[in-house]
């Protein structure tokens, strides 16, 4: 697959809207963020208390709040978000001192947001494809020299699984490339993030690898609410054509939700996590 399949222009127009746009998107980011594994990443990561943090690609809210957890007390905490949406849901549901909620897109210029300390950005770089870099450059011009910038995504999105069958194997596959085709979606986001920081001139980079959506036994309800939020608009609208399903898109999805919650289907995909320190002048 060409990672710069769509050209600028072109992925701009694509990715006006977010792949995973319904009104029930904020919900199922909610769900999804387990706030124990924000809080271990962030630590992980360098955050610390009395910090001035940034949460770009906030969404629902969540981790902004189990970040601001971490800088308190004296922290200031940004969740930024390019739908207006999710920030209602998120100054609803997880507001707190020391918070504040931003309707932004991360790719325009945001030095009015002021500098900040820490930089948080995970599970947003994936929709940018070629993009992903000049984002990171971009954000990286309101870190404060000296501050910690920490990247996180996934590799080999929905593509490391066994027990399905061939013909549901090649569908998946053909969602992902048409998803890469058509919106921008990078699959293999997670294995580049360390070029990024490395290119960039960061210090101190250190690399964390752990598994995400570790499914196996009984299914999750969370997890299965989840995974067919994502099938019902991603797949949906990938733009596959399903050619080898006689019933299309319904006969291929009942087929997956069929493997997805066998107790023998192993699932996982593996979590990259990314942190550099942001070199003093």
């Amino acid at each position: 697959m060409n990672r710069n399949s769509l050209d600028k222009e072109g992925m701009k127009k694509h990715q006006m809207r977010y792949l995973m746009e319904n009104d029930e998107e904020a919900l199922r980011l909610d769900l999804k963020t387990d706030g124990g594994k924000v809080e271990k990443q962030a630590l992980w990561a360098g955050i610390s208390r009395g910090m001035r943090v940034a949460d770009l690609g906030c969404g629902a809210g969540k981790t902004t709040y189990h970040l601001n957890k971490l800088n308190q007390p004296n922290g200031k905490t940004v969740g930024v978000d390019f739908s207006e949406q999710r920030i209602r849901y998120a100054r609803k549901n997880y507001a707190a001192p020391g918070i504040e909620y931003v309707v932004r897109d991360i790719r325009d210029p945001l030095q009015d947001l002021g500098s900040f300390d820490f930089i948080w950005i995970r599970f947003v770089l994936e929709y940018y494809n070629a993009g992903s870099f000049d984002i990171v450059k971009n954000i990286s011009k309101i870190l404060e020299p000296g501050g910690i910038l920490c990247l996180i995504d996934l590799d080999s999105n929905c593509l490391r699984f066994h027990g399905f069958p061939p013909r549901l194997e090649n569908a998946i596959t053909g969602i992902m490339e048409s998803l890469e085709k058509n919106y921008g979606f990078d699959p293999f986001a997670g294995i580049r993030l360390y070029s990024y920081l490395y290119d960039l001139g960061f210090e101190e980079i250190d690399v964390d690898v752990s598994s995400h959506n570790l499914i196996f036994g009984e299914v999750k309800d969370a997890d299965l609410f989840n995974w067919a939020k994502k099938v019902e608009i991603a797949a949906r609208n990938s733009g596959y054509s399903f050619e080898d399903y006689e019933g299309g898109f319904d006969e291929f999805f009942k087929e997956l939700e069929h493997y997805y919650t066998d107790p023998r289907t192993f699932f996982y995909v593996p979590l990259i996590a990314c942190r550099g320190r942001k070199p003093t002048p």
